[in-house]
């Protein structure tokens, strides 16, 4: 199935916001990328340690959520796509949770999620507080798995990926460093965005994505990619990605100061931040933008009009506690204000 010319070549029908939303239900969205176990022990401080001067928190409940490519995931079910991910978890208890987490979604295909032998990472939040009052982040231990993938599991992720991309509406390429986007699969990419919806997203390595739709970096991972300092025009940074990396747009994520797009074309919108610059959390947020975009293009929205979307998606998550999602409902809501 062929992307709907989201890049406006043509002459195409123009939908209303309210049109495009509806048009989530039911696409095919391919995730490849890091999907790790975000895990939140939840406690409330009682006394003071006598082995050191720290608080001792007694312990409540723990609970396990998808994190990296797997919010983005999470994101997409919650705005009714049908969701193939593609990537890998490991054989252990984290990797076994993560799994019993996505089985209570009808609408996810897990055939594209290899295990391996090897842990699943993991990044374990510790929060305390009373039992009325909001429990705040004490400290975050994070856990990568010290064995790389195995070349049977590596092979056997490539053969997925070409099972399922043939029927899919549109790719998100959810790249946190943890190995799981090599050089194939961003070159299989790269020949799926000749007809296809795919949008980037990467902490470290935005610039190998050359050839894609849109590439959704935060403001600090666009200065970085253009190899110019905080203290130049962020127009001037957008402008030097478009002229290298051979992308049909850039929507650049830029906190309170809302979103840039540039496109092929040469214009440039600044989109102001939706709703209120009180945030709750922005732990996230990136994963709902892309979730959001790329449905919208999907759906055949133009770019302007996608990341339009995508920003009334970040307001309302970001008023939100922890690695949230936002609903149809809330979107639509808040989009026809």
């Amino acid at each position: 199935m062929k992307r709907e010319k989201p890049k406006g070549e043509g002459k195409k029908q123009v939908f209303s916001i309210e049109k495009i939303i509806d048009r989530f239900k039911g696409k095919k969205i391919c995730v490849i990328g890091d999907v790790i176990a975000d895990v939140y022990i939840f406690g409330k401080p009682y006394r003071l340690s006598r082995e050191a001067p720290v608080v001792v928190v007694k312990y409540e409940e723990e609970v396990v959520y998808p994190g990296s490519a797997g919010n983005t995931i999470n994101n997409l079910l919650a705005l009714g796509a049908k969701v193939f991910p593609v990537g890998f978890i490991g054989d252990d208890n984290a990797g076994n949770r993560l799994m019993e987490y996505f089985s209570r979604y009808k609408t996810i295909t897990m055939d594209g999620i290899v295990r391996h032998k090897g842990e699943t990472v993991t990044k374990t939040r510790i929060l305390a507080g009373d039992t009325h009052t909001s429990k705040q982040q004490v400290i975050r231990i994070d856990k990568d798995s010290n064995k790389p993938i195995p070349q049977k599991a590596r092979a056997l992720f490539i053969k997925k990926l070409a099972e399922i991309a043939p029927s899919m509406d549109a790719f998100i390429v959810s790249d946190y460093g943890h190995g799981t986007v090599d050089n194939r699969t961003i070159e299989t990419m790269r020949d799926m965005a000749k007809d296809r919806v795919v949008v980037g997203d990467s902490r470290y390595n935005l610039s190998a994505f050359k050839g894609f739709t849109i590439i959704t970096p935060n403001e600090s991972e666009a200065y970085s990619l253009s190899s110019m300092d905080e203290g130049h025009d962020i127009e001037e940074a957008g402008r030097k990605i478009m002229d290298f990396m051979d992308i049909a747009a850039l929507l650049i994520t830029r906190g309170n100061k809302g979103m840039s797009l540039f496109l092929k074309d040469g214009k440039v919108h600044h989109i102001p931040i939706s709703g209120t610059d009180d945030v709750t959390d922005v732990t996230g947020a990136g994963d709902t933008v892309c979730a959001a975009l790329t449905l919208s293009l999907a759906g055949s929205a133009d770019f302007y009009t996608a990341s339009r979307i995508a920003n009334y998606a970040a307001g309302i998550v970001v008023m939100k506690r922890g690695t949230a999602t936002v609903n149809v409902q809330e979107l639509k809501a808040v989009s026809n204000v």
